[in-house]
């Protein structure tokens, strides 16, 4: 198995993505909630069968990467929308995260598994 700074090193977001997940496993000890998060695969190139197929069934554009169902501060959840080093999130994105916050729903946009850990401990760690 590649370690999480290996797999950010790729430059990706789906790099990033896995190595969080990977962070995520490794913290479940001491964060039980951690395996609740979960992926929405959302994201990625399809051909056009299938991504009719998936927007048939419900796929929406802008929706969050990354999904923690635990109850917080005044907050449901934690969306994580994820981006590789230097990335921005697109406007249906930001769109997405004000009507999730506007419904109350913690939203964060992370450019890296490093990030995104930290975007969860505090999280996690709120009263």
């Amino acid at each position: 198995m590649l370690t999480s700074e290996q797999l950010a090193k790729s430059g990706t977001e789906q790099g990033e993505q896995v190595a969080l997940l990977q962070w995520c496993a490794l913290q479940r000890a001491k964060w039980p909630e951690l395996t609740l998060i979960f992926a929405i695969p959302n994201g990625g190139t399809r051909n056009p069968i299938e991504a009719a197929r998936m927007k048939a069934a419900g796929v929406k554009a802008g929706v969050s990467d990354l999904f923690l169902p635990v109850a917080r501060d005044g907050y449901y959840g934690l969306f994580i929308e994820m981006k590789r080093k230097g990335g921005k999130a697109s406007p249906l994105q930001l769109e997405f995260g004000r009507a999730v916050t506007n419904q109350g729903y913690a939203f964060h946009v992370c450019d890296s598994w490093q990030k995104a850990a930290e975007v969860i401990k505090d999280y996690l760690t709120a009263k």
